[in-house]
């Protein structure tokens, strides 16, 4: 998160201008990394710092990813803002997909909304008590954010790995 969080700083003081290339061309990646990393812990493997940045292995991916899902989400809100949150929410699992499953961008997206379509409300709550603790952490002076910004992509990688686990072992004992 430091890292991430420092290169944010960066743009933000120096090149404001091109903050939008580091959100659009730079952030999904580096979350996916951070994802990436999140996994390599859940395995047991080593984990080395160079590993935060294999995100970028996925780079197009995650970030056509980001792109549509951001677009389509605030098109939703353009509308009737109840189709922006319900798209916001449904695509959490996007890059994930993408990521761990090998699907292409559109595959991912539908993929991730049809997961959380079916426990939307809950899945809704989830998020709405990570941003409340986010916000939480940039009320402690910026700081917190060190600690609550890790644990949210944590708690939504361990909410995946929790829920496609299971459907993973479905279609292996199928295949025995």
């Amino acid at each position: 998160m430091f890292v991430i969080g420092s290169i944010q700083a960066a743009f933000t003081i120096y090149l404001e201008e091109f903050l939008s290339i580091f959100t659009i061309l730079l952030a999904p990646a580096l979350v996916a990394g951070f994802y990436l990393v999140a996994n390599r812990i859940s395995q047991e493997e080593y984990v080395d710092f160079q590993n935060y940045f294999d995100g970028f292995k996925y780079w197009l991916l995650v970030v056509t990813i980001n792109l549509v899902s951001g677009i389509l989400t605030v098109l939703g809100i353009i509308a009737l803002i109840i189709p922006g949150i319900y798209l916001g929410v449904g695509y959490v699992f996007a890059i994930l997909f993408g990521v761990f499953g090998g699907f292409d961008f559109w595959t991912s997206m539908e993929y991730s909304r049809r997961l959380v379509h079916t426990n939307w409300w809950k899945f809704f709550g989830f998020l709405l008590v990570l941003v409340l603790m986010n916000i939480a952490g940039l009320l402690a002076l910026l700081i917190g954010l060190l600690v609550t910004v890790p644990v949210t992509y944590l708690s939504i990688y361990v909410l995946f790995e929790e829920l496609t686990g299971e459907a993973v072992e479905e279609i292996e004992a199928k295949a025995l």
